[in-house]
Order: structure tokens, then C-alpha cells, then sequence
């Protein structure tokens, strides 16, 4: 074997202190996101104890998601600028805060503080954004789209312990004491937030060039049109997973199921993300990410609308988990894959996370909306087919989406970086 091929393959090996910072990664992501996706099991109990309706808890949630994207890129940037083990320590705290906030809630506004204000910054310090920005920069190229999805696969396993763990509680305990044990799995998250810090020591890789500026690449982002189609295309991303995990257990109630069955079902689709995030990011490596993309979205409109078109059931319910589980966070390697390919590392959580607050202003009409067109019509009929409708619209404008990198042009005297 030649020099250039051991460096080579020295390089592409994973260390044991990259390992370290990819487990803290995926630790951090897997409770964060567990415990925020089981939110809508806590709908009825606070609903009857705090008081508020249908409409304000969508509300609050909501304005987790709105606050969530809203702080998305200027958190990353932080994290760009200055490392992200203080962004991601000092947000498990907002995190902690939030819970509590939420356990002690006496009304409309309380909840919106705890599960929307705190809930939501804390997410943009411990989420999906800066876990891939870690990931990506902890691992060589060749391995990125993997490692990502490794990531995100391993972090999909919160969804698991978190929703099991929250309905047995409530159900046996109550809704507070469900949340008292969040707080537990929140302070796991302090450890792995000071892991992920880890990645702040390497270098990362230009975002257009080396001497071009946040406010340039920005600027460049904004100004390319296949950016422009993900990030639009992203906001039915947020909408649908935002809409289902926040109203399928209020959705299952009303049909008559089970209560537990929502936790079962979320519990699934957890599970089932493990194997298509870890897919998507294998695929992700091999065919166009634009097309994989473009797929996750059509499959998943084509999954809501046949389950929401037939009477459920106990195995179209389970089915519909397993499905969607598959296609839940599959999108994270891609995305970031994408805006990898097209700008580089330098400002990736940034630019992702520019193209996050999309996603998030779905998330916020697909939690909001959701509640309102339930409590105007008395179903969610309406909200289920407007979902379909619009993740049709952007499975295939994504897939259209123009790759190339930025010209030469668009930045002068900038070198333009290669595909990955």
C-alpha cells in the first residue's frame, strides 16, 4: 500500500475520541428529541388539570417549534463561531428549566414558557442541527454521510424509552410525575453535551473558501436556487411529523383506541427511525440526495393519506408507526448532506439551520393548525389532506432541486468546493 493510500486509510478510521464525541452526539439528540416528540401524550391530563383547551396546548407546542427555528441559526452560528459544548451545555439548562416550568404550570401562559419559550431554545442547542454540525466535522468526508446517519439512527432510540416511559407514568402516577422523570433523562444530556465539545478542536472545512465571511455565504445560500427548494421543501417536513406525533394520541382517542396504543405507536416509530435514518445516510452516500429527499416526502403523503382514509386499527395503527418510523428522521443526513455538498463545514450549522426555521414554521402550523381545525370542524379530516396535499407538492420539487455548487461568479475569487 502506497503512503497516500495509508494516510488515506488512517484518516477514513474512526478513533476512539471521535467515537466518544459521536456517542455524545447521539445521547444528546436521542433524549432531547425522545422526550419532545412525546409531548402530545401529556395532552389530555393538561388539558383536564391546567385547564387550557385543545387549541392552547397545540399553541404552546407550536410555539416550541416557531421558537425553535426562529433560534436555530443564530444558535449555530454561536456554535460555529465559538464551539458547540457551551451552546449545547447551556441549552440541556433551558432544557431543565422548560420541565419545570411545565410541572408547575397554572395556565395558558406557563405551559407556552416551559413547553414553548425554554423547550424550543433548548432544542436549537441540543437537536439535530448542531449534532450533525459535530458529526460532520468530527469524520472524514468519506464517511460523513454514514456517520450521520449513524447518529441519527442512535438517536432515534429516546422516542422508545421516552414514550413508554411517559405513558406508564401518567397512566399510574400522573402527567407531573411523568415529567419529574424527564427531568432525570434531561440531566443525562449534561455529559453528553460536554462530549460533543470535543469536535470543536477540529478543523472544519470552508464553507466557499477560506477568507469568505458568514454573511457571504449566507448571502450565496440565499441566492442558489436548489438551497432555496430544499429549504422550502423542508417546511412539509416539519408539518407532518409535527402533526402526527402532537394529534395522533388525541386522533386514537377519538376513534375509541386504547390510550396506551399513542405511546405504543410512537414508541414504534422510534424504533423504526433507527433502521431508515442509518438507510437514508448509507443511501445518502451512494445515490443523489436530492432524489432519496424527494422520496421520503412522497412516501410519507402516501402513508398518511391511506391510513387516515381507513378506519383504525390496532395493526393499520402499528403498520402506519412502522412506516413513518422509517421515513422519520431519515431527512437529517440528507439535508445536512446537501448543504455539506453545495457550501462546505465552515458555517454548517448556520446555513442548516437557516434552512431549519422552514421546517419549523411547519411544525408550527402542523401542531397550531392541527388543534384549530379539530376544535373548528370536530375532525381532523381537513388538516390529514392538506398535509398530503402539500407533501406531494414538495416531493417533487425536491427532486428537481439544482446541486451544483455555487459558481465562481456568485463568489469571486472564491474556489468552489467539490461534491462530496
Amino acid at each position: 500500500m502506497s503512503d497516500t493510500a495509508q494516510a488515506k486509510a488512517a484518516s477514513d478510521r474512526i478513533s476512539s475520541q471521535q467515537l466518544m464525541i459521536l456517542g455524545g452526539a447521539a445521547v444528546m439528540l436521542s433524549l432531547s428529541m425522545g422526550m419532545r416528540q412525546s409531548f402530545g401524550l401529556f395532552q389530555p391530563g393538561i388539558i383536564r388539570d391546567v385547564g387550557v383547551t385543545s387549541a392552547d396546548f397545540s399553541l404552546a407546542i407550536s410555539i416550541q417549534n416557531i421558537i425553535w427555528g426562529i433560534s436555530q441559526p443564530f444558535i449555530g452560528l454561536l456554535a460555529d463561531r465559538y464551539g458547540a459544548r457551551w451552546v449545547s451545555m447551556g441549552g440541556v439548562c433551558v432544557y431543565l428549566l422548560g420541565l419545570v416550568t411545565m410541572i408547575f404550570a397554572t395556565g395558558t401562559l406557563t405551559l407556552i414558557l416551559g413547553a414553548g419559550i425554554c423547550i424550543g431554545l433548548a432544542l436549537s442547542c441540543t437537536a439535530s442541527s448542531i449534532a450533525m454540525s459535530v458529526t460532520s466535522k468530527t469524520v472524514s468526508p468519506a464517511k460523513r454521510s454514514v456517520a450521520m446517519g449513524s447518529v441519527s439512527a442512535a438517536g432515534s432510540l429516546g422516542l422508545v424509552l421516552a414514550a413508554p416511559l411517559a405513558q406508564t407514568l401518567i397512566t399510574h402516577a400522573g402527567w407531573q410525575v411523568a415529567l419529574v422523570a424527564f427531568l432525570g433523562l434531561a440531566a443525562v444530556m449534561i455529559p453528553a453535551a460536554f462530549s460533543v465539545g470535543g469536535a470543536d478542536k477540529y478543523p472544519a472545512a470552508s464553507s466557499l473558501g477560506n477568507d469568505t465571511s458568514v454573511t457571504e455565504t449566507v448571502r450565496a445560500a440565499l441566492g442558489h436556487s436548489g438551497y432555496v427548494i430544499m429549504a422550502l421543501a423542508f417546511f412539509v417536513c416539519g408539518l407532518q411529523l409535527v402533526f402526527i406525533t402532537t394529534h395522533l394520541p388525541t386522533y386514537l382517542a377519538l376513534c375509541g383506541m386504547d390510550p396506551g396504543l399513542g405511546a405504543t405507536t410512537l414508541a414504534l416509530v422510534g424504533l423504526f427511525n433507527v433502521i431508515g435514518s442509518y438507510l437514508f445516510g448509507y443511501l445518502g452516500g451512494i445515490y443523489p440526495k436530492q432524489y432519496l429527499l424527494g422520496g421520503v416526502y412522497l412516501l410519507r403523503s402516501l402513508a398518511v393519506a391511506v391510513y387516515f382514509m381507513t378506519p383504525p386499527s390496532v395493526t393499520s395503527t402499528l403498520v402506519f408507526g412502522a412506516v413513518m418510523g422509517t421515513l422519520w428522521l431519515g431527512v437529517v443526513p440528507l439535508v445536512n448532506g446537501l448543504v455539506a455538498q453545495l457550501f462546505g463545514l465552515r458555517y454548517m450549522a448556520t446555513l442548516t439551520g437557516i434552512a431549519f426555521f422552514s421546517h419549523q414554521v411547519g411544525s408550527f402550523l402542523g401542531a397550531w393548525g392541527g388543534g384549530l381545525i379539530y376544535d373548528r370542524l370536530g375532525s381532523y379530516d381537513r388538516a390529514w389532506q392538506a398535509a398530503v396535499l402539500i407533501g406531494v407538492i414538495a416531493g417533487l420539487a425536491q427532486m428537481t432541486m439544482n446541486v451544483t455548487p455555487p459558481a465562481p461568479k456568485d463568489a469571486p475569487g472564491v474556489p468552489v468546493p467539490r461534491a462530496a
